[in-house]
């Protein structure tokens, strides 16, 4: 790949995010009636390509069971209100009638409440209790203090998600969570992320991961960028672990480890391309805080946003375009992209000619200026 010299002590390759590129029709379409979204991870059949983001915003308990029954996976944030609170609905009322500067703030105290075990046991039984996969999420620096709790109480899919997750952490102050050891002892899948370059991602596949989460996670209410510098744009970014993915397949003799964009998933044509770069499913955060019924009331949140010594999140207002179904599935209307995911994504299948989402990762896209 071509390099750009920034200066003359430093070159950098160019990088593309969803908004740079573009799906290119084919030759052949199809009627939106005969694709297939289905995916399975591990021994998972999933009817919709979407997770949602263990964002609390977004998932409560009530919302990761109405995804599953519509055919997606709720990821329920287990260091998350729901699992400090008995009762958090209070407290989210109030967060959505905060203002300004004081919302940080705010957050920050409401978060130092400890994770409680029996919580965590309480809202993974509700949820397994409705008939549906149960997935939870994790932080990498308290992994190992819950791990334990998670599996017991019966997840299906374990996710340890943080803004940068790596195989190799390093530190002096305490002994690293040693993934691929880890993951080796659990009786679950492990989806473990982010990441964004071929070589991270090929050092998270070789720790047995399931999948691996492409992308910084946040994307609206995330300000990685603006406080630490770190960004990726997701097109590259994908493309680049889905190479890792060709690799490691070739590597193992056949492991063949899913790709999961997180992150910078704000409309429905941006599934379509973070699929059409390569990866197998999306994690979804703030079109599903649109939803008249998330948790958030309007509002959008994440776990970086009350990091109690540098935020790198906000907390973004949401105007309610349509219930959790109709995000999904339509009616839409809007023509922003905000609504009907499920059927953009389809219809931009239909168009270019494909059935499968193996298939359409092969379909053509151009880079638009």
């Amino acid at each position: 790949m071509t390099e750009i010299e920034i200066g003359r002590a430093k070159r950098a390759r160019r990088a593309y995010s969803f908004d740079d590129v573009a799906i290119v029709p084919s030759r052949r379409t199809r009627d939106p009636e005969e694709v297939s979204v289905d995916w399975q991870i591990d021994a998972y059949r999933f009817e919709l390509p979407v997770l949602a983001a263990p964002m609390d915003s977004v998932m409560s308990p009530a919302t990761a069971i109405a995804l599953g029954k519509y055919g997606g996976l709720g990821v329920l944030n287990l260091e998350g209100i729901w699992t400090r609170y008995e009762d958090p609905a209070p407290l989210l009322a109030e967060v959505a009638g905060l203002r300004g500067a004081q919302a940080t703030a705010r957050l920050q105290e409401i978060y130092s409440e400890p994770v409680k075990a029996e919580l965590i046991t309480e809202r993974v039984r509700e949820v397994r209790d409705a008939g549906v996969t149960v997935a939870g999420s994790l932080s990498p620096q308290h992994t190992r203090e819950f791990a334990k709790t998670v599996v017991d109480a019966g997840v299906d899919m374990f996710v340890i998600r943080g803004t940068t997750v790596s195989a190799e952490h390093v530190s002096s102050q305490a002994e690293p969570l040693n993934l691929k050891e880890f993951i080796y002892e659990l009786d679950v899948p492990v989806i473990v992320g982010g990441c964004a370059t071929h070589q991270a991602a090929l050092h998270l596949m070789r720790t047995g991961a399931a999948g691996v989460l492409v992308g910084f996670g946040g994307g609206a209410a995330h300000t990685t960028k603006t406080v630490l510098g770190v960004a990726v744009p997701m097109a590259s970014a994908v493309a680049d672990v889905a190479a890792a993915r060709r690799d490691y397949l070739d590597e193992s003799g056949g492991r063949y480890v899913h790709v999961i964009a997180d992150g910078s998933i704000g409309k429905s044509g941006d599934i379509a391309k973070a699929i059409a770069c390569g990866a197998d499913a999306v994690m979804v955060g703030s079109p599903f805080a649109r939803a008249s019924d998330a948790p958030g009331q309007g509002f959008h949140w994440g776990a970086e946003a009350h990091h109690g010594t540098l935020p790198r999140g906000e907390r973004v207002e949401f105007e309610a375009v349509g219930t959790l179904q109709e995000i999904l599935f339509g009616p839409s209307r809007v023509a922003d992209g905000t609504m009907n995911l499920i059927g953009a994504l389809k219809r931009s299948m239909a168009t270019t000619g494909y059935t499968e989402l193996k298939e359409f990762q092969r379909v053509e896209v151009v880079v638009v200026d």
